[in-house]
């Protein structure tokens, strides 16, 4: 079976125990280990594909209890090395009145960005296998190395590389920066799955339908655009495009439903066993599939609070999407 490698960082998010209060309202926190390529890597486990965690968890008590909730749902940690020398990044969520999400990170010296280039070895990887990652751990930092290393390895055994930016402003020093490491790093990606919060943001253009043909650049074949409860679209380099639509759900939590969509949609596309030659025939014989299952998967984890604790068993989807066609299982 082949493996999605995610790479980048493990922290410890604080869900907000009371509902629609910005943060500096919320009094009491609930601990849920998280950060975006953890989340992918459970998810992509607890649908039954073969995943693995490349990072650097602290010797602290945070990073014992990530470690622990790694191995407890079916994620390599082979190649998680533990460090003295940085702590847990924290992040402090929380989702007002009006819906908007805000976040507090405390990673200054969290021990994920110190995960260095000559710390990844190519022998792990293979051809076929999938490399995911996000934008948080491209701030300056040997952990935005150690992707470069890691981006490079897959590029030269022909690996696939997918990319999702998942931007988060409050962690750059200005916008034009976050913007511009993103756009450094897009050609390198084979998929870009990008939101429809995020797209005007990182192209510079308004218009959708140019801002997602601007995102075609250097290696990139497949952009997945999701679009929240309205579903997502995928277009294909050679120009195909398909749509699928969301599943209605009561919302508690946004937190990790992102991670969770591109976690299905990695677990759908791998058991396909794509090459980077064959990457957009694969999805275009079996997009339905793939789309259906990772908007599932979203909509079942914004359904309840918690990123992690969150992610449905694969059997959860699949009755998900049986009972919303009215499919008797």
């Amino acid at each position: 079976m082949k493996k999605v490698f995610c790479i980048g960082e493990t922290l410890i998010d604080f869900i907000p125990a009371e509902k629609n209060l910005s943060l500096k309202e919320v009094t009491n926190f609930e601990r849920v280990a998280g950060g975006a390529p953890m989340n992918v890597a459970i998810a992509v486990a607890k649908y039954g594909g073969d995943s693995a965690m490349i990072t650097k968890i602290a010797n602290d008590h945070f990073g014992d209890h990530i470690f622990e909730v790694l191995q407890e749902n079916g994620v390599d940690t082979s190649y998680c090395l533990r460090s003295d020398e940085g702590e847990t990044g924290l992040a402090f969520v929380s989702n007002d009145a009006n819906g908007e999400r805000s976040f507090n990170f405390y990673r200054k010296n969290a021990a994920d960005l110190l995960l260095s280039p000559d710390e990844i070895e190519v022998e792990w990887f293979d051809g076929g296998d999938i490399l995911h990652f996000c934008s948080v751990d491209l701030i300056e930092s040997p952990m935005k190395r150690a992707h470069q290393k890691a981006i490079k390895d897959f590029r030269n055994i022909g690996g696939i590389v997918s990319f999702d930016p998942n931007v988060r402003l409050p962690l750059w020093k200005d916008e034009k920066s976050c913007r511009s490491t993103i756009n450094e790093f897009l050609p390198s990606a084979d998929i870009v799955k990008i939101s429809d919060e995020e797209l005007a943001f990182i192209t510079g253009i308004d218009n959708e339908k140019e801002a997602i043909e601007a995102l075609f650049v250097g290696n990139v074949q497949v952009v997945v655009y999701t679009k929240g409860s309205e579903g997502a679209e995928l277009y294909l380099k050679s120009g195909d495009t398909y749509r699928n639509n969301g599943f209605k759900v009561t919302v508690a939590d946004t937190t990790g439903a992102g991670d969770a969509f591109i976690g299905g949609f990695l677990s759908e596309l791998i058991a396909f066993e794509p090459s980077v030659d064959d990457l957009c025939e694969k999805i275009r014989k079996n997009h339905e599939r793939i789309l259906t299952f990772a908007n599932a998967s979203g909509a079942l984890t914004a359904s309840v609070k918690g990123a992690i604790h969150a992610a449905p068993a694969k059997r959860h989807v699949l009755n998900f999407i049986a009972v919303q066609r009215g499919i008797l299982l």
